[in-house]
């Protein structure tokens, strides 16, 4: 009586249904006051364009928000400051428009980053995963447990040793104003599992 321990690995692949982005404005002046107003109204007019797109409120949020001085030396010659704001986009239909939409209304001085899709649940994904893991798994066992001229007995143990979701498909872009709005394609979203599983190992007599 021995046992014969073995990594199983399995994926599953789902269609994301949620798509996230940093957009904001950096703006650059020579005086404090000036680059603070400036930076505040090209801020809001990128949040309201994404409100106005349908985004909805509790999904648009402050990711980043800085001042500082620009420096020639020791001299201070103006002053940059920048805003941005995370988004989240429960409709991928919308996105290309929101995008398309939050980046003209930050005209020059617009940025966008940290683009991605996800999904909201992957119960079912990391579900399969786990099954095909362990599929995978008993495989293997019962191949070693063949070769070695012996039968798998019952499971002394499973641990769950990795796994992850993603990662996430991503889409970069310039800042191009193509008709209809930049390109955006969602692709598939992955979800691994790993475990490791000891079997209890019969030798054939």
């Amino acid at each position: 009586m021995g046992d014969v321990t073995v990594i199983g690995h399995g994926e599953a692949s789902g269609s994301p249904d949620v798509f996230m982005a940093t957009v904001g404005v950096s703006v650059r002046s020579r005086r404090i006051a000036g680059v603070m107003a400036d930076v505040k109204a090209k801020a809001r007019a990128v949040i309201d364009a994404v409100l106005d797109s349908g985004v909805a409120t509790e999904d648009v949020r402050t990711a980043w928000m800085s001042v500082h001085p620009q420096f020639d030396g020791n001299r201070i010659t103006g002053y940059a400051a920048d805003n941005s704001v995370r988004i989240t986009v429960r409709d991928l239909s919308k996105v290309s428009d929101v995008l398309d939409k939050a980046v003209t209304a930050g005209g020059e001085a617009a940025q966008l980053s940290g683009v991605s899709f996800d999904l909201q649940d992957s119960t079912d994904l990391a579900t399969q995963a786990r099954e095909r893991a362990f599929a995978d798994a008993k495989a293997r066992a019962e191949q070693y447990a063949a070769l070695s001229g012996g039968t798998l007995g019952k499971v002394l143990r499973i641990d769950e040793t990795g796994g992850h979701a993603g990662p996430s498909p991503r889409a970069e872009f310039a800042m191009l104003r193509a008709a209809g709005g930049p390109p955006v394609e969602a692709g598939q979203q992955t979800v691994s599992a790993q475990i490791t599983v000891v079997w209890e190992l019969t030798q054939s007599v």
